[in-house]
């Protein structure tokens, strides 16, 4: 969040919750349990309060969800009392850093603040109504759900995805339940709150902008504009206010700069030339060297300080039109950078169990896939700097949408101003982070003004493109013109293109998973995609802790609950068909859709990246989930990692190999003016997305399962940097002649090449000659858990161990590997208290699928 300084004291503790006004709906028995309150915590959140107090049950569990809609119906109010002196300062601020969301402030009985929007932070100065002694403090929120049907009724309804009014409230959208997000709209004190007391002057605001030129001998310079705001205590005569900027590096050197707020002025520049500065790169580039930063600001005897750290590297979007339509390349510090990227969704429903830890253990999720950037999606927050910071160090590129998702919004000066007030304030508070690399106006919401039916519906009035168009593009060329910004996404990048034409800017390929199958990724030649995903329940133990049903069922009442997709289930049971067979059992169904998640992904991302340097990046929808549910994410809400995750670890490997149809010359001379021609050979497409050009040789055959080769050839490879090749597969080699028991088989000579084998399959899981239990495993015990050495006596498909079946707490290191006959892979499990035979037990493959006893084990 926003720096803290020394004067600003927390007032957390001694906080009670009731019930401002109840709704009719409300369970018997609530009221006389709210009679006296319940303690809060703060920074905290409604739902979390009543669930401590046991006043309600867990939200995410079986159906939990409907009894409890109660709460957003609710009007709640958070009091405390605090002591406090007068002391020597001479303002003294109550500042709220975050209010979810309409709430009126009393301090002893004054009004003294209303607040409209979550997602900024507001001061007011409250000498006159503070006392010596004790003081309380309310804060009341008008009920969230109610609030927003009235300003729909009140201003007109406008067009939204969902069943609640979100687009009428600047509070996180997918607080309202989204399709994977559960429905619990609630209120809190989301953020810190607390008495700032300072004298003189304080800091208002710093945004220290960066730039690298040329410098001597080759090297490089880092500019730093430090852009400092000040407020003056009212009080004390006006007068200058000197500034000292201090610019540590990595090693402890540092430099200093001056600079002046002139009397009568608020605001000042101090520039700052760092020679020979280390540049920060993102993962996979090279080092991330950051730099601290320290402001000072001297009001007579009083001092104010900032501190924070930047990180000194360029970054643009290129989008000028090609012959194929217009690229959206991103470059830093003028390289290339192919993204590899995945959507963020807030890491859980109630933003205040979030902290530190939890946010790196998404960053390891992340980075540990191989994914180098994270798109922040425009239904949550604008994300918290414990999660920019993480992206800084580690260089994981962040990519921040403005909240704005799937809805018009309105563009009346009420709703103009919050608008306005949220983009400078978190503009200005995510400045110094090197890791953000893109502002984003809108999720959707450009695309759904042409094909979703608004105009309809909008009667004349805007929609929003006033924000994405000029108010949001205005504020980042005022704050931080440093930063690309695209106005939506998808986005075409020029007048009159259809906002999701797969030729220009950033598309969202959707129609694979609501009613296509997978294999239409492969008609895509997109420059950009930045969403794109298939579904899969969580991990078993994740699923079954919170979904009930007798007997477990796709279609059972709690289970549909954990399923918030429009027809999800049944999309799920439509995915998987030509490509696995139909499962008997819960457990087969189970593994069935979480095998299918992973191919459908693993065969659209290998196609995109196949199209590098025509396509430069793909975003999955999506890392990580809210709460317990059935969703497109790679790693569920209990931290544990699908399938997908492994299948994108290897799709987003920096090298990549994959078997891809082409259309020969000859097939391209002969189709029709405007038409792609059939492909016709098969191709080893090679993506080199290293810094060092690749040069070797790949043996690929074509073999029967028991490992019989049946034709072979070697390739001769050549692979610039941030490059691509394409080979293409001798005739002889590509052409199957059983295509039900036979692989093509790409393989690196050497090793140590950073390339994995590809596979080319002749044949759906379903329509293949597997054997149904080809494996053999045995377990070793090792320090921490168990060595499971896995033997194919036949060829084996997506060996994967789900070891969360066996102990909750467990990990693997590998999964969805392909062992071929006669080769052996090894699993490092991670447990404190599983049985090594039992994981051992747990191992399955594919060719599970085919056995006639099918789905047996979870």
């Amino acid at each position: 969040m926003t720096f803290v300084p020394s004067t600003f004291r927390a007032l957390h503790e001694g906080w009670t919750l009731t019930a401002a006004a109840l709704p009719d709906g409300a369970p018997a028995g609530v009221a006389a349990a709210l009679a006296d309150g319940v303690p809060a915590v703060v920074p905290g959140e409604a739902h979390l309060d009543l669930r401590r107090a046991g006043v309600v049950d867990d939200p995410f569990d079986g159906d939990n969800e409907a009894a409890q809609q109660w709460i957003g119906d609710t009007a709640w109010r958070f009091a405390t009392t605090f002591t406090w002196s007068g002391a020597d300062a001479v303002r003294h601020d109550l500042v709220a850093h975050g209010l979810d969301t309409v709430a009126t402030v009393e301090l002893n009985g004054v009004e003294v603040g209303r607040t409209q929007n979550m997602h900024r932070s507001y001061r007011w100065d409250v000498r006159e109504a503070l006392r010596e002694g004790e003081n309380t403090l309310t804060v009341t929120f008008a009920a969230p759900v109610p609030e927003a049907e009235a300003r729909a009724a009140r201003d007109g309804a406008l067009p939204r995805t969902n069943h609640h009014e979100y687009n009428q409230l600047r509070k996180m959208a997918c607080s309202f339940g989204w399709d994977w997000g559960i429905d619990v709209a609630g209120a809190g004190i989301w953020k810190p709150i607390g008495l700032d007391a300072w004298s003189g002057v304080r800091i208002a605001a710093v945004r220290p902008l960066v730039d690298v030129v040329p410098g001597a001998d080759g090297g490089h310079d880092g500019l730093l504009t430090v852009h400092v705001e000040v407020e003056r205590d009212g009080v004390r005569p006006d007068a200058d206010v000197p500034l000292v900027v201090t610019v540590t590096d990595p090693d402890g050197e540092s430099l200093h700069a001056t600079g002046t707020v002139p009397a009568g002025a608020t605001t000042a520049v101090v520039l700052v030339t760092v020679t020979d500065v280390r540049r920060w790169w993102p993962v996979g580039h090279g080092d991330q060297p950051l730099y601290g930063v320290e402001v000072t600001a001297a009001g007579g005897a009083d001092v104010a300080q900032w501190a924070g750290r930047v990180g000194f590297r360029t970054v643009e979007v290129d989008t000028t039109p090609d012959e194929a339509g217009a690229p959206f390349d991103l470059r830093v510090n003028g390289e290339r950078v192919l993204v590899r990227g995945a959507n963020w969704i807030p890491d859980h429903a109630f933003l205040t169990a979030i902290d530190r830890d939890r946010y790196a253990r998404r960053v390891a999720d992340a980075l540990e896939a191989n994914v180098n950037l994270l798109r922040v999606w425009g239904g949550g927050i604008y994300e918290s700097d414990d999660l920019y910071d993480l992206a800084d160090s580690h260089g994981l590129l962040m990519w921040q949408d403005f909240l704005f998702a799937c809805a018009a919004y309105d563009e009346g000066p009420a709703m103009r101003a919050e608008v306005e007030a949220e983009a400078r304030e978190n503009v200005t508070r995510l400045s110094p982070h090197p890791s953000l690399v893109i502002w984003n106006g809108n999720n959707e919401n450009t695309w759904g003004s042409v094909d979703w039916g608004w105009a309809g519906r909008l009667g004349g009035r805007g929609w929003g493109d006033a924000y994405y168009s000029e108010l949001l593009p205005g504020v980042l060329a005022e704050l931080d013109p440093t930063r690309p910004y695209s106005p939506a996404s998808p986005y075409s990048f020029g007048d009159y293109r259809h906002p999701n034409d797969e030729r220009y800017g950033t598309m969202h390929v959707w129609d694979v998973w609501n009613r296509a199958d997978y294999t239409v990724y492969a008609q895509y030649r997109p420059r950009f995609v930045s969403e794109f995903g298939f579904q899969a329940p969580p991990a078993w133990s994740t699923l079954t802790a919170v979904v009930h049903d007798e007997p477990l069922d796709p279609f059972g009442p709690q289970m549909l609950v954990h399923q918030k997709a429009n027809l999800g289930n049944a999309k799920l049971a439509r995915g998987w068909q030509g490509h696995l067979p139909d499962p008997a059992t819960i457990t087969g169904w189970h593994w069935t859709t979480q095998l299918n998640q992973a191919h459908a992904i693993r065969f659209g991302v290998e196609h995109f990246r196949s199209l590098t340097p025509h396509n430069t990046g793909t975003i999955l929808w999506q890392l990580n989930d809210s709460w317990p549910v059935v969703s497109w994410a790679a790693v569920d809400f209990a931290e544990r990692r699908k399938p997908l995750w492994y299948a994108l670890r290897d799709a987003y490997a920096p090298r990549l190999a994959t078997l891809q149809p082409r259309a020969s010359a000859e097939a391209r001379a002969a189709a029709w003016e405007g038409l792609e021609p059939e492909p016709d050979t098969l191709a080893l497409v090679l993506v080199n997305d290293t810094g060092e050009p690749f040069a070797g040789t790949f043996t690929v055959t074509r073999e029967a399962f028991d490992g019989t080769v049946l034709a072979k050839a070697t390739l001769e490879a050549a692979v610039p940097a941030r490059g691509a090749a394409t080979l293409t597969v001798p005739a002889d080699v590509a052409a199957f002649g059983d295509p039900a028991a036979e692989v093509v088989v790409a393989e690196p000579d050497d090793a140590a090449t950073g390339f994995a084998t590809a596979y080319r399959h002749g044949a759906e899981v379903v329509d293949q000659r597997l054997d149904a239990a080809p494996l053999r495993v045995r377990a070793e015990p090792a320090d921490g858990g168990c060595l499971l050495h896995v033997a194919a006596d036949s060829y084996a498909r997506d060996v994967f161990c789900p070891v969360d079946v066996v102990d909750p707490a467990a990990t693997v290191d590998d999964g969805m590997v392909t062992v071929r006959a006669g080769r052996t892979v090894t699993l490092r499990v991670s447990s404190a208290a599983g049985d090594p035979d039992a994981f051992a037990a747990a191992v399955r493959c594919a060719n599970d699928l085919l056995a006639p006893a099918e789905g047996t084990r979870p």
